[in-house]
């Protein structure tokens, strides 16, 4: 199953390879200068990707009046100027390509550390300023110091593996990443606690996310040893800078590297004209070398998925990075339809919350378990919502609403694969069991009831439950030939009550089939897959 998008608006001036290969591959690519938000939200209105860096502000507002917008791409790491929240709410995949500027980011983080350790920049300003001060500008080696780094992913790792080059002692901190994992790239992992006052220097290598703002904070830099020094090539809003400050001032931290702030451009410049400060405009990925990485990998990652291959570089819906491969359309097509069924018999659109139950059972499966429950709320939250649901505001939609989901793997190396849906609303449990036969989702059991043949969940589908006399199904048959409905199969069930189910399709939809059923053979639930 392959990405909707064919239309991609592409600003904030993104390497010019990234359009090259999106054309190459067929799709159209508006390159636009920067614009205001009215203007955006204009062109967004005949675009349904939006390709962006860190300059332009993606708000909740530009994304509610984007109806059309299935896709916001960043040329880079951080997705801070982009509401996820509101991007998952709507629906709308966003993707970022995290590996494109790791290289760029690390090798700043070792220049700024460098640089505090020799005084270079204040050394050369006084230079040029006509002065000749050596003794003023005392430096310490790097070797045998302590090097802390907060964030043990990608960049965070190769500023580690560089400064071991320097003779320093790297010691790290990640929720993330276990102690053995962190020895394989010679990090000695610590709690945060252990981390401050052993630390020369430290930097920073995480999101901004709650957990992370105000990381380096008042009460941690109180906490470190004496002249310590703090580089932050991260994200503005991981230090908090009215501390740093005090403690530049006070003599607690020794110097500081920065390359990102709270606000950016700065309007308060004290931190950064503080002379034990070296600061930079945001450059830790602007190299040409990194802005053209960043441009072709996501150019990539979107060709790849608009071909029907996997999803990589999402932010807001990571599970789904297989969700559109060839094998689990069948596979996400019968959760919907599972879900769709379920919610049908349980009556789940009366606004009280509820419990959903996923059962994955079978080889091969548990890789769809991220996905599987996402497609069964999108058929089970079908009309609930005012903006509809899809797999990427499911679980978002279904948590604000109040319903209780669990997905769960049983029997990993059945050779039959299935899966199974329950739905408890008021006391009251309804389930479906289904599988994929021949690319088709195919009902197996609903409610007890079970389809020795299966049933393929296609077209217009109507349900009735009999009461297992023999004029039954003649009987329905006979009355939806009366009302001129076109059958095109006709499937019973074994019921375990001796009350077997009668699955009808027909061409299309029927108005009013509840009147329909018959003496034998009462109307259950209509539905559309």
């Amino acid at each position: 199953m392959a990405l909707p998008v064919s239309r991609i608006l592409m600003t904030d001036g993104i390497n010019v390879q990234c359009a090259e290969i999106l054309r190459s591959q067929g799709l159209h690519v508006t390159v636009a200068p920067k614009m205001s938000k009215d203007e955006l939200i204009k062109q967004l209105e005949s675009h349904d990707t939006l390709l962006v860096r860190s300059a332009t502000k993606v708000t909740s507002q530009v994304i509610q009046a984007a109806p059309t917008l299935k896709l916001i791409g960043r040329a880079g790491t951080g997705v801070d100027n982009i509401d996820l929240d509101s991007a998952t709410r709507h629906g709308v995949l966003v993707m970022n390509t995290p590996g494109g500027n790791t290289l760029s980011a690390a090798e700043h983080t070792c220049v700024m550390i460098a640089a505090l350790s020799r005084n270079l920049v204040t050394a050369c300003t006084s230079l040029k300023d006509g002065k000749w001060e050596r003794s003023k500008f005392m430096g310490s080696e790097l070797y045998g110091k302590t090097l802390a780094v907060l964030g043990l992913g990608r960049i965070g790792r190769e500023v580690a593996h560089r400064m071991r080059s320097f003779g320093m002692k790297v010691i790290g901190f990640d929720p993330m990443v276990s102690a053995e994992a962190a020895r394989e790239f010679h990090v000695e992992k610590r709690e945060l606690d252990q981390i401050w006052p052993d630390a020369d220097y430290i930097t920073v290598h995480t999101p901004l996310i709650p957990q992370t703002r105000n990381l380096i904070s008042a009460d941690s830099l109180s906490r470190c040893k004496r002249g310590v020094r703090v580089v932050n090539v991260a994200r503005g809003g991981i230090v908090d800078e009215a501390a740093l400050l005090a403690a530049l001032e006070s003599g607690q931290c020794a110097g500081a590297g920065l390359d990102v702030f709270a606000e950016e451009p700065p309007t308060d410049l004290r931190l950064v004209r503080h002379p034990a400060v070296i600061c930079t405009p945001h450059l830790g990925a602007n190299t040409g070398e990194a802005q053209r990485r960043v441009a072709v990998e996501l150019a990539e990652q979107i060709c790849t998925a608009v071909r029907g291959g996997p999803l990589a570089g999402l932010a807001n819906a990571a599970c789904l990075t297989s969700a559109l491969s060839g094998e689990s359309r069948p596979w996400l097509q019968l959760g919907r339809a599972l879900g769709a069924v379920t919610g049908q018999l349980a009556g789940v659109g009366s606004g009280r919350p509820f419990e959903l139950q996923v059962t994955l059972r079978g080889q091969e499966m548990s890789h769809m378990r991220p996905f599987l429950g996402s497609s069964v709320l999108v058929g089970l939250m079908s009309g609930m919502t005012q903006n509809g649901v899809n797999l990427i505001s499911a679980p978002l939609l279904a948590r604000e609403a109040g319903i209780r989901v669990t997905c769960l793997l049983e029997d990993p190396e059945a050779t039959a694969r299935t899966v199974t849906v329950t739905v408890e609303l008021d006391g009251r449990r309804h389930t479906t069991n289904g599988t994929v036969q021949g690319e088709q989702a195919t009902l197996l059991e609903l409610d007890g009831s079970v389809f020795e043949s299966g049933v393929t969940l296609g077209g217009n589908m109507l349900f009735f439950q009999a009461d297992g006399s023999g004029a039954a199904l003649t009987e329905l048959i006979s009355t939806l030939a009366a009302a001129q409905a076109q059958l095109q199969s006709v499937l019973t069930s074994s019921g375990t009550s001796g009350k077997p189910l009668v699955a009808v399709r027909t061409q299309s939809k029927l108005e009013t089939p509840e009147l329909l059923q018959t003496q034998h053979a009462k109307f259950m639930l209509q539905t559309e897959f």
